[in-house]
């Protein structure tokens, strides 16, 4: 499985709009698959899923606005 289905799973687990199949760069605040709630509950599943720690400083919707973005926020961490 390729990393963008992974985080595409992880995506899916804590959105709010159930059946939502978004494409790697569909904005998902734009669209409503997540709203602000939802960040910490994806940032925590990304923690989780991925074995890493994202710190306060980078949770800013930019570096998870979609799956591409999510993609390129975790290659920057390693």
């Amino acid at each position: 499985m390729d990393l963008q289905q992974i985080i595409k799973e992880v995506v899916m687990s804590v959105s709010i709009k159930s059946g939502a199949d978004p494409s790697p760069s569909e904005p998902l605040f734009e669209t409503g698959i997540l709203d602000s709630f939802g960040l910490p509950a994806l940032v925590t599943a990304l923690e989780k899923k991925f074995s890493i720690r994202i710190p306060d400083s980078d949770l800013r919707p930019k570096n998870f606005s979609s799956i591409e973005q999510i993609e390129i926020y975790l290659d920057s961490r390693k």
